[in-house]
């Protein structure tokens, strides 16, 4: 059986939610969309989203450290170089990012011009 890690996703259209995932390369990459790109965030837990994200104009979800972070978030425990359950919940998550500036607003609807690209190019969110 595949282990699973308990993380929080943010994608631009949702709230956040906990969940569980496979702990593997090819689910994580599924989940963003494309490649990961891990963005340090604390001692034992950040996020990762999609490498590409920009590039491929996936919607923007939230501000974080002076850049914008597009498509899909999981917020992810670390051990070492390892991937974990993360150490967070959504509170104590609100908290930590409001500390670095962030505030995540309500979900916003696609716009008309996003949803036909998205419909155009195949994209889609991955679960």
């Amino acid at each position: 059986m595949m282990p699973k890690l308990k993380v929080i996703i943010k994608r631009p259209d949702s709230q956040l939610y906990t969940t569980w995932i496979s702990d593997t390369l090819a689910n994580l990459q599924k989940t963003v969309d494309g490649p990961i790109e891990y963005v340090y965030l604390g001692k034992n837990w950040g996020l990762l989203c999609n490498e590409e994200g920009k590039l491929r104009d996936l919607p923007a979800n939230f501000p974080l450290l002076g850049d914008l972070i597009v498509g899909t978030a999981i917020f992810i425990g670390t051990k070492g170089e390892e991937f974990c359950d993360c150490p967070l919940n959504i509170k104590e998550l609100r908290a930590e990012l409001a500390a670095r500036g962030t505030k995540l607003r309500p979900p916003q609807p696609l716009s008309a011009a996003s949803r036909s690209t998205r419909a155009a190019t195949g994209s889609r969110s991955a679960s």
